[in-house]
């Protein structure tokens, strides 16, 4: 699938306040799918820093949408499970979320999920997603 595809799945399959998150799909591969969320003052904590609750959310929808990718299409999910560890404070860049499918099964999949601020070379962020496949 196209990054333009995935992005449509975004658009259409999605609650509204993910979509003010501004996620934009950069990259889409076989098993990987890149999705940018733009920094923005409104997703700040006290002290400026990117919150916690944004990436998470992020790397939430940014895998759902790998799965989509790797399915070839929308495909109904639930999020099982996420683990979150945060290495880094980010402020004032926009964050690459990486997401690597691990295992894709016919009822669940696995992924492994990096947020790194644009310009950095180490994570900010890793996470660890297991999701229902319901259909």
């Amino acid at each position: 699938m196209s990054p333009a595809a995935v992005e449509a799945i975004l658009r259409a399959s999605f609650a509204p306040w993910v979509q003010r998150l501004g996620l934009r799909v950069e990259e889409v591969g076989e098993r990987r799918t890149v999705v940018r969320l733009p920094w923005s003052g409104e997703l700040a904590r006290e002290g400026g820093g990117l919150s916690g609750q944004a990436m998470m959310a992020a790397a939430d929808t940014a895998t759902a949408l790998a799965i989509c990718a790797a399915r070839g299409g929308f495909v109904p999910m639930t999020t099982v499970q996420q683990s979150t560890t945060f290495q880094r404070p980010v402020a004032g860049h926009d964050v690459l979320v990486d997401v690597r499918i691990t295992k894709l099964g016919r009822t669940l999949a696995f992924a492994e999920v990096a947020l790194t601020a644009e310009g950095a070379t180490e994570p900010a962020a890793r996470a660890s997603t297991v999701y229902a496949l319901l259909g």
